[in-house]
């Protein structure tokens, strides 16, 4: 691992009291080109963590707080005509950032949180018959209120599957929840950060990820794993190949911040949790699990090769 990037696991562990794993999957998510969506109550530090890695990071950030009233137009942006040249001029929405925050996604209509769909897929957006690129690194946190709140919207599953992990950040340890109420307001914490990394590094990492060795037993492996939730009637479905491709991508980025040049199946369970939380659904008495017993129950399940 590179000296910037223990600097920014560092200096991002000062802002998220008590969260290495968390910090970590983020970052692993980053990395591997993919986005992520945080699911957990409100108040426990889903948006500082999205700040704190974008000053960390020194990455142009937005946050867009959906709303029941939000537009797509409120997301990519709108052309207004110009009187004096008689022409319309596009004005980007905040999606024209490097790093956006979509908070309380599942607060806003299906048609509001569909315009991000692209997006999220293509890294491009297509307003009023013209296709806009999006900058580069490009990333997404989402975040989400339980469904079970008031005044959620439950996202589609063609648009859960654009996110390639799904984390809960859970309460803080007695410890943590001490250095939180004693010390300083994390807002300010936060606004004081210094950038550990620069732009082309962190496109350069990006770069690493992808070229990080998988083997072919590791190849193996992770097909064993989509093979068992296909075939097993515990799931309403199994693990697509997307599901596959996001499984290594990630266990790719895993394993560079592990400093290692292969992925071995260490990794691969690692980010397992994150990969299937939001694409497998368990039914009858497994429907009682939550995604960490799930991924427990299938690392358990499912041999290395």
């Amino acid at each position: 691992m590179s000296q910037s990037l223990q600097n920014v696991i560092r200096q991002a562990e000062q802002i998220i009291l008590g969260k290495p794993q968390q910090i970590r999957l983020a970052l692993a998510c980053l990395l591997a080109r993919g986005h992520l969506l945080i699911e957990d109550l409100p108040g426990v530090g889903k948006t500082t963590l999205a700040h704190g890695l974008a000053r960390t990071l020194g990455l142009q950030f937005q946050r867009i707080q959906f709303t029941s009233d939000l537009l797509p137009a409120d997301i990519l942006g709108v052309s207004v005509y110009q009187r004096d040249t008689g022409k319309f001029e596009f004005h980007p929405g905040p999606i024209f950032a490097q790093m956006v925050l979509a908070d309380e996604i599942n607060r806003a209509t299906p048609k509001a949180q569909s315009a991000l769909l692209e997006a999220m897929e293509e890294q491009q957006v297509t307003i009023e018959g013209t296709t806009r690129a999006l900058p580069a690194p490009f990333f997404v946190i989402a975040t989400q209120n339980p469904a079970y709140q008031i005044g959620t919207y439950a996202l589609p599953e063609s648009q859960l599957d654009r996110f390639m992990l799904r984390i809960q950040m859970g309460y803080p340890d007695a410890h943590a929840e001490r250095g939180l109420l004693s010390g300083v307001d994390r807002r300010e914490i936060v606004a004081q950060l210094e950038p550990q990394l620069d732009h082309s590094e962190l496109l350069m990492l990006q770069k690493r990820a992808r070229e990080v060795f998988v083997s072919p037993a590791l190849l193996d492996y992770v097909q064993a794993i989509l093979r068992y939730t296909r075939e097993e009637s515990r799931y309403t479905h199994g693990l697509s190949p997307r599901a596959g491709l996001a499984m290594l991508a990630a266990a790719r980025a895993w394993a560079l911040l592990e400093e290692r040049d292969a992925v071995n199946p260490e990794d691969v369970q690692a980010v397992l949790p994150g990969v299937v939380s939001h694409r497998l659904q368990a039914v009858g008495e497994y429907a009682r699990l939550n995604s960490a017993a799930l991924a427990r129950e299938l690392i358990e399940a499912v041999a290395i090769p």
